[in-house]
């Protein structure tokens, strides 16, 4: 007898007590599911973090792509013993925090103007237009943005934006060929802003047309009215259009594996202008690149996996304070 035969000859059960008892049931499920896949995560990868402390978050080390390949011929040296977990991740996490935090930025103010202009000032067929094709970008696999950076942008800032000087400039440390920092940041702009685009337009819309209509009833023009009634409340949907984005930044890997240089290196400000043309490596990348070593060398693997769970934490605090930045605008009534 299956659990619907169950729930139809339980007593007293009515079909919104069924539905709410299969619903919750999915629930605890997904939730069970999420927490069994944080418990193993952290647990293949506390060898690397117990090993290295603090210092795991550190600089040192030199490349990280020298770091992989110590570890990795520790493996095949001697027996567990003698494995190395030495590991310094910081170049991996310098590089996250500039690819994704430089699109996000660009991204949320190019997104916002956008979102407003499809919303309100945009003739009603425009809108019909432009709506379907923001959801059609947003779901453009990531391969063909990397394809594009590839071919165009990256040949372009090769042949004509990175001077011979600046070449030269930082030659003794690293070579410049167009895949770098400011590439992986244009395509992740690209690819993130429909995201955005998307989920603020539907907050704004949530806005009551009352509230911009009484104030355009006390003879304030209509850009001032939609700037500070309409997107005042809808900051919700932009702190989760936000949250979105930066989120799939973070777990961005074909693509910035494409465009981005891949090579742990953490790009110098102090180099000046070449400083966004430098090569760099964000963590998802990593664990793509070196996936091969993960049947075939128990300490790469550990490190990979403390890669990853540096991932999911950062995915879920930044759920979390997606969630407390919301928690004070709810009086304003459009909470996404």
């Amino acid at each position: 007898m299956d659990d619907d035969t169950l729930l139809e000859g339980a007593p007293g059960w009515s079909d919104d007590q069924r539905a709410e008892f299969s619903l919750g049931t999915l629930v605890c499920i997904v939730v069970g599911l999420l927490l069994a896949m944080l418990v193993f995560v952290f647990r293949e990868a506390w060898p690397s973090f117990s090993h290295n402390g603090l210092s795991w978050f550190g600089s040192g080390g030199g490349l990280v792509d020298n770091q992989i390949q110590r570890i990795f011929q520790s493996s095949e040296a001697g027996p567990r013993s003698s494995f190395v977990y030495t590991f310094h991740a910081w170049p991996l996490i310098w590089s996250t925090f500039l690819i994704t935090g430089g699109a996000l930025v660009i991204a949320f103010v190019c997104s916002l103007f956008i979102a407003v202009f499809i919303v309100e000032f945009a003739p009603a067929p425009m809108q019909r237009v432009l709506e379907p094709v923001v959801r059609l970008l947003a779901s453009i696999p990531s391969v063909i943005y990397g394809l594009l950076g590839i071919l165009v942008l990256v040949p372009f800032l090769d042949h004509h934006v990175i001077t011979n000087s600046e070449k030269a400039s930082v030659a003794p440390t690293i070579s410049l060929s167009g895949e770098g920092l400011i590439t992986g940041i244009l395509i992740l702009t690209v690819m993130i802003t429909p995201i955005m685009v998307a989920v603020f337009s539907d907050g704004l819309r949530a806005v009551p047309r009352n509230w911009l209509e009484g104030s355009w009833a006390l003879g304030i023009n209509r850009w001032r009215t939609f700037w500070k009634v309409a997107v005042r409340t809808a900051r919700p949907a932009l702190v989760a259009g936000a949250v979105l984005a930066t989120a799939r930044g973070l777990g961005e890997s074909v693509m910035l594996s494409m465009v981005s240089g891949g090579i742990g290196f953490a790009p110098n400000p102090a180099d000046g202008l070449p400083f966004l043309f430098e090569p760099s490596e964000p963590l998802a990348t990593t664990i793509l690149r070196d996936k091969d070593y993960l049947s075939t060398s128990t300490p790469v693997e550990v490190t990979l996996f403390a890669i990853a769970a540096v991932l999911l934490f950062s995915a879920v605090m930044l759920s979390l304070a997606g969630w407390a930045a919301k928690q004070p605008m709810k009086r304003y009534g459009v909470v996404a």
